[in-house]
């Protein structure tokens, strides 16, 4: 019984995820602590369901020529070392339960900066407009990309909306599609690291893992098909308040 609400939870999700846009991360951890299992379960096993889950996503927009290879390579350069050294510190304690509260806390902060990017993204991108040249931005795009994959590793969440945002503000007059495409493209192959690292932990959850994909393969194609018929503008504030919801409890209780 439990298999089959795991299956209702992740066709949820994939629902949300295919018309919102929403990171799977940030809706699908907070639902598997509600769930009862720990953080370090939920954590790991939610990186491995979302780099299987987006690999399609990539595939499709590389055929389409939406990805920046070179802003790809130049952030992954930053991010996949950030990741393998996360697992490693988390590798030194004795047992997970001795950094269940670093990996609440920083759920908690990474879930209320998600929140504020979905409400106020075009505000955030207006307002801080850097513009740097591709030729002159590599090391800029590396230190995001190690911050990032230091967050991402610790709580599965923020390679979609965060590095969106990240690469909004720092190439403004790229196409929306090419964002879209070369933060999926970062994020795939971010998320499977991280992934593979928490489960040499012991930190993934197979059969849960299965019973995610399960359910939300369908429904994120179907969900993008609804896209064009449920306005954003409704559905991401109600996102977005429930994310800030869940970052503050665990921030602060």
């Amino acid at each position: 019984m439990d298999f089959l609400w795991y299956i209702f939870a992740g066709a949820a999700v994939g629902l949300a995820v295919g018309i919102t846009g929403v990171g799977g991360g940030s809706l699908m951890t907070p639902l598997l602590l509600i769930f009862g299992f720990p953080p370090h379960i939920a954590i790991g096993t939610d990186l491995m369901y979302a780099g299987i889950a987006k690999s399609t996503g990539v595939i499709m927009h590389a055929k389409r020529g939406n990805v920046n290879w070179n802003i790809v390579f130049a952030m992954a350069a930053g991010s996949i070392p950030a990741s393998f050294l996360t697992v490693w510190a988390l590798s030194q304690f004795e047992k997970p339960d001795h950094y269940q509260e670093t990996l609440t806390v920083t759920l908690g902060l990474m879930l209320v900066l998600t929140a504020m990017v979905i409400l106020f993204r075009d505000t955030i991108t207006k307002s801080v407009n850097i513009s740097l040249p591709e030729s002159k931005s590599t090391k800029v795009i590396f230190v995001c990309g190690f911050v990032l994959g230091v967050l991402v590793t610790l709580t599965s969440v923020g390679a979609g909306a965060l590095g969106t945002a990240i690469l909004m503000i720092l190439f403004p007059v790229m196409k929306a599609k090419n964002i879209v495409g070369t933060d999926l493209a970062h994020a795939v192959p971010l998320t499977l690291v991280a992934g593979s690292g928490h489960l040499l932990l012991g930190n993934v959850d197979y059969s849960l893992l299965t019973a995610l994909l399960m359910g939300s393969i369908p429904t994120i194609y179907l969900g993008t098909r609804i896209a064009n018929f449920v306005p954003n503008r409704i559905l991401q504030p109600v996102l977005a308040t429930a994310l800030m919801t869940f970052g503050m409890k665990y921030l602060f209780f």
